[in-house]
């Protein structure tokens, strides 16, 4: 179960963009803008950044001399489960302070000193990015607490309102080996609806993506919701492949017969090469539940090495499409990097 309880071991800041970020023992937070005197606060979405501090110490074991703030984290979190977060979980630090989860992860547009210096940098990985809803004083020390009424349990919420997260007999045919290999592969969600997109109704079935691929080892890089737009969407998937450099990218939406349905058209308009049989599995594994499942026009395809797999729109129908190609895709990107075919 993951631990929603944690404090603050650091608070970093700096004044200008590019240079070392140093500690210090307390630290103001502003609604809507971020920590007083950082030079990435500001009216955006990444106002204040987390990493975790078990995410050091593991660079450490390796050699590494590096310490809280030197990959330009506001706030090292320890104790405190980082990965089981989503994009919309509240965090309470210390007695007033709230933070909204805004992002997972980035792209990094050049290479920092810490990558330069380590030939790594885990912050596009496991850094966590969040808006400041309710400001207030932090110090090294409070305690961080992850609201599990947000996103966590919204994540693992079922589409019948039951809450499992008891993973698949697939999930758990994946070995030890298979699990780490997984680690490094970059995943992107993209969530196509109008009305999730306009704010009228709440993206459940992008969670349940979350919840499926996390279970299986993965680390979700970035999340999107787009209205059925086809230039929207395919802007989107080039963005992903080209400039995200994602492994795979999940869409869910958009694949029936209504006339703003045009997630697989926008799919093709972009894919190099068609991967048939990903479609054909899923839907034949719908049709054990419904004749309807044949109505799904869903398709997958490669854009260079990228894997892009639309999923249907409802949570129930993604959990059921996902889960039986989960074991497949490792295979699938050893196979786009040129291995897997002995």
């Amino acid at each position: 179960m993951a631990t929603t309880d944690g404090r603050i071991r650091a608070i970093s800041v700096s004044s200008q963009k590019g240079e070392p970020k140093h500690n210090v023992p307390e630290a103001e937070l502003r609604a809507d803008f971020g920590i007083v005197g950082d030079a990435h606060a500001g009216s955006g979405l990444r106002q204040v950044s987390l990493l975790a501090m078990e995410s050091i110490e593991e660079l450490r074991v390796k050699g590494a001399d590096i310490s809280p703030g030197d990959f330009a984290e506001n706030v090292t979190a320890e104790g405190l489960d980082l990965s089981a977060l989503a994009v919309g979980d509240k965090l309470r630090i210390g007695d007033a302070a709230m933070l909204e989860v805004t992002q997972l992860g980035k792209r990094c547009h050049g290479r920092c000193r810490i990558y330069e210096k380590l030939g790594d940098c885990i912050m596009p990985r496991q850094g966590v990015f969040a808006r400041v809803v309710t400001g207030g004083r932090i110090r090294v020390g409070d305690a961080i607490n992850a609201n599990s009424s947000g996103g966590i349990a919204k994540a693992s919420g079922l589409d019948d309102g039951s809450s499992d997260s008891t993973p698949s007999h697939r999930q758990a045919a994946l070995d030890d080996a298979t699990r780490e290999n997984v680690k490094s592969t970059r995943v992107a969600i993209l969530t196509v609806s109008d009305s999730c997109a306009q704010g009228t109704r709440e993206d459940a079935s992008g969670p349940a993506i979350r919840e499926i691929l996390r279970a299986g080892g993965y680390e979700i890089g970035e999340e999107r919701v787009v209205p059925d737009d086809r230039d929207a969407i395919a802007r989107e998937l080039i963005r992903f492949s080209d400039e995200g450099g994602c492994d795979l990218v999940f869409t869910t939406g958009g694949t029936g017969l209504g006339p703003r349905d045009v997630t697989p058209e926008a799919t093709l308009s972009v894919c190099d090469r068609l991967v048939p049989g990903l479609g054909e599995l899923m839907r034949a594994e719908g049709l054990k539940k419904t004749r309807n499942a044949v109505l799904s026009r869903g398709i997958a395809g490669l854009r260079g090495r990228t894997l892009i797999v639309n999923l249907p729109g409802s949570p129930r129908a993604v959990r059921e499409c996902l889960e039986v190609i989960l074991d497949i895709l490792p295979h699938a990107i050893e196979m786009m990097h040129g291995g897997g075919h002995g």
